[in-house]
């Protein structure tokens, strides 16, 4: 992420700059995060999740840069996915409902 001190802005300034962004992509370059196309290709809905729960876990403190307090959140969802799966990360429900176990067809008569 970039540090730059004129980015500082409030929280409603910044979701009218977000309404206007329409992909993780540009999320990304919004905030002036380096990453690899194909990791965001194969993880984006993931990233985007793990964004959210992450926001949802730190709630923006009053008074505080909404930019830079996105961004770092957005930055640490994709590093998440670097050198990591989506299956290991386990940041959606299908991942992380138990194992099926094994049903025979016996069960079902």
């Amino acid at each position: 992420m970039t540090d730059n001190p004129d980015m500082t802005i409030s929280l409603e300034q910044l979701q009218e700059d977000l309404e206007e962004l329409s992909s993780a992509d540009d999320l990304l370059d919004h905030f002036g995060i380096q990453y690899n196309r194909q990791v965001v290709q194969v993880n984006r809905l993931h990233i985007m999740q793990r964004f959210h729960d992450y926001l949802v876990k730190t709630p923006l403190a009053q008074g505080a840069d909404a930019f830079a307090h996105y961004g770092t959140w957005l930055e640490q969802a994709y590093v998440d996915f670097v050198d990591s799966s989506a299956q290991e990360q386990k940041v959606l429900r299908v991942f992380r409902a138990p194992e099926p176990g094994f049903v025979s067809a016996d069960d079902f008569l």
